[in-house]
């Protein structure tokens, strides 16, 4: 499957409840040559309306990270789990990602990137394993098959709970962009 055929796919695709309460599907953007993708758990408000991952509250503070840091957005492959918001802003579901998975695998088959970057625990349980626990892993590399992935803070954790952590994502955004070449 090519880049626009599992695009097409996942904007007609209907193999769960949030398709029916969606505005657009939310693929993913950025670089599909990237050596680095982040991944993180579902689309948000913002993000349904315009069909682009982490354009909100959240997407600005990840923004003003890269900025900060001379990572050029666009470099880099950003998607979710979900392609769907979810109600309210609410956690996925076990079965929506479950109906999600695929078209992630998909987009990482494409990209083939050495390095894999979870925005938040949800990603980071899914991707790293359950057993993941942020304060404790955060920033830390996991192999995983040909790739090493690893979890930091959500940008929405932070603008909710801003204090220590945010210089926390510093450091572990600093350290992905030295080991990354980013």
């Amino acid at each position: 499957m090519n880049w626009e055929e599992l695009e097409e796919k996942c904007a007609k695709c209907t193999l769960c409840g949030l398709s029916e309460t969606r505005t657009n599907t939310v693929f993913g953007c950025g670089d599909r040559k990237s050596r680095i993708m982040f991944v993180g758990e579902a689309p948000g408000e913002h993000e349904d309306l315009e069909g682009v991952p982490f354009v909100g509250r959240a997407g600005k503070l990840l923004d003003d990270y890269f900025k900060a840091l001379e990572i050029d957005r666009e470099k880099v492959y950003i998607c979710n789990i979900l392609k769907c918001r979810p109600p309210k802003n609410r956690d996925p579901l076990p079965a929506e990602e479950d109906a999600c998975m695929d078209y992630l695998r998909w987009q990482v088959r494409l990209i083939n990137p050495k390095y894999i970057v979870c925005l938040g625990r949800i990603a980071a349980q899914r991707l790293i394993g359950p057993d993941f626990k942020m304060t404790v892993d955060h920033g830390k590399w996991f192999a995983k098959g040909p790739f090493y992935v690893c979890g930091v803070f959500h940008p929405s954790y932070l603008l909710r709970n801003p204090a220590g952590k945010k210089e926390e994502m510093l450091t572990d955004l600093k350290m992905i962009k030295k080991d990354t070449g980013i």
